[in-house]
């Protein structure tokens, strides 16, 4: 199944994607509350992914609106948490230019973003005010559908709702300098993260999972040009129960909680500049950038202006 989050202008809502049809959850369930994104629905408890599949098997009548009818928001509205892991050896290394430390082959690292700067497909999406190196990333996600503690990688796909596309927006000029003095990445992840077109179940994407990976074929486009083609979500060096594993150790996940892959190896403009593909440069104002995953669909974001921007924050390069 697909699940999203969509709104006809009255509101956010939860729905799933049914022949080309968006239909009302609140209403297939017969819930009192309306649920306004897939972590409401999640909250419920008692496998409400499983519920709704069984209201669509069993032909329960809810109403439907077209899909080109309704404006889609992020599926997860605004997460308990994010956390963004970094589990692709080509892009950790800089495609093979830099030595990895000993513990990224040990512990799959994340940082937390921000969860209330969560945009979803089609939005414009800010462009922030102090950087001249803004970048993409290419990123697969997953939303957590049941809380737990202490969770084993084994069980980790259990507590997996589904799948969608994570662009993790990257300023790195700001990052750098964070970084440099032992921080971070912080500023440098704070302003914008999407996240969409919606959540394909754990079920559906099982044709592509081996391994506890995803074997998906992923690519960019930046104004319609192809500045990746053929990046593979299989190649994480991690699983995605070893995800869970690592952000429920001593911790707690919860529905509604977003796990990021980390970039998809090729998936941000250095790489893209380093390939010398052509017209690759850092993101500028009004650029379209489209994510594209197999089985997934396509997350696409527009750039809105640079506003107020203020030289004090910017990157200053040794002289």
């Amino acid at each position: 199944m697909k699940l999203l989050t969509y709104d006809t202008g009255t509101g956010p809502r939860c729905g799933v994607l049914q022949d080309n049809q968006v239909v009302d959850v609140s209403a297939l369930l017969g819930v009192d509350q309306t649920l306004i994104d897939l972590r409401a629905l999640l909250e419920l408890g008692d496998s409400p992914i499983d519920r709704v599949r069984d209201a669509v098997a069993g032909g329960v009548a809810a109403p439907g609106v077209p899909l080109n009818m309704v404006r889609l928001r992020a599926p997860v509205l605004q997460p308990p948490t994010v956390r963004d892991f970094f589990s692709f050896e080509g892009h950790a290394s800089g495609q093979g230019t830099r030595t990895l430390h000993e513990a990224w082959y040990r512990l799959p690292v994340f940082y937390f973003s921000n969860t209330l700067r969560i945009f979803g497909p089609e939005d414009e999406v800010p462009f922030p005010s102090a950087t001249n190196r803004l970048d993409y990333e290419l990123e697969l996600g997953c939303v957590i559908g049941r809380g737990g503690s202490d969770i084993a990688a084994a069980d980790g796909l259990d507590y997996i709702a589904g799948f969608c596309i994570f662009n993790d927006f990257s300023a790195r000029d700001l990052q750098f300098d964070e970084m440099a003095v032992g921080l971070g990445p912080a500023k440098g992840k704070d302003a914008t993260t999407s996240i969409g077109p919606w959540l394909v179940t754990t079920d559906e994407m099982a044709p592509y999972l081996r391994d506890g990976k995803l074997r998906v074929k992923c690519t960019v486009r930046v104004n319609g040009d192809v500045w990746l083609d053929g990046g593979d979500g299989g190649a994480a060096y991690f699983s995605w129960g070893d995800f869970v594993e690592r952000a429920s150790k001593d911790s707690r996940i919860a529905p509604g909680d977003v796990l990021g892959s980390g970039t998809v190896s090729g998936g941000s403009i250095p790489e893209a500049i380093a390939r010398d593909v052509q017209g690759a440069r850092y993101l500028q104002p009004g650029d379209v950038i489209e994510l594209e995953v197999e089985g997934i669909g396509v997350l696409r974001n527009t750039l809105g202006p640079q506003k107020n921007v203020d030289p004090a924050y910017r990157f200053k390069p040794k002289a």
